[in-house]
């Protein structure tokens, strides 16, 4: 299942909440400012990133000026206290299942969560329509 972390003040998020809705993807969806992160939840997040802290970390937030200069030198259990103490640190929205992550709203990378065959269907109609 996709584990959809949104803010409600963040347009990314509600277009995001919209495609994975229209698109009847099952997801829970965990609400960034009200949620408390855990460790194994980060290293899950970090796990999928190809940049580490740079793919998540929002460096447009009030708080990122703050832990900027030392952010590469926190522990793990830190950076979770860090996003915790200011979850606005945290790119919005993010979306992840077991073996994927997406961060930001994109609706082409976003079709990574849709299953093979739908995709494979979805190919097969666009090719028709071409050939016609």
């Amino acid at each position: 299942m996709i584990r959809f972390y949104s803010s409600f003040s963040s347009s990314s998020s509600r277009k995001a909440r919209h495609w994975l809705t229209n698109h009847k993807l099952e997801f829970l969806e965990i609400k960034i400012n009200s949620h408390h992160f855990t460790d194994i939840e980060i290293k899950h997040i970090l796990s999928l990133t190809e940049s580490g802290t740079d793919d998540i970390i929002s460096k447009h937030c009030n708080g990122y000026k703050n832990i900027a200069p030392f952010l590469n030198d926190l522990t793990l259990n830190e950076l979770v206290d860090k996003i915790n103490q200011s979850p606005s640190l945290l790119k919005r929205p993010l979306l992840i299942d077991d073996k994927r992550l997406q961060v930001g709203f994109n609706e082409e990378q976003l079709r990574k969560f849709l299953p093979r065959d739908f995709r494979h269907a979805e190919k097969e109609n666009f090719l028709n329509r071409i050939d016609i």
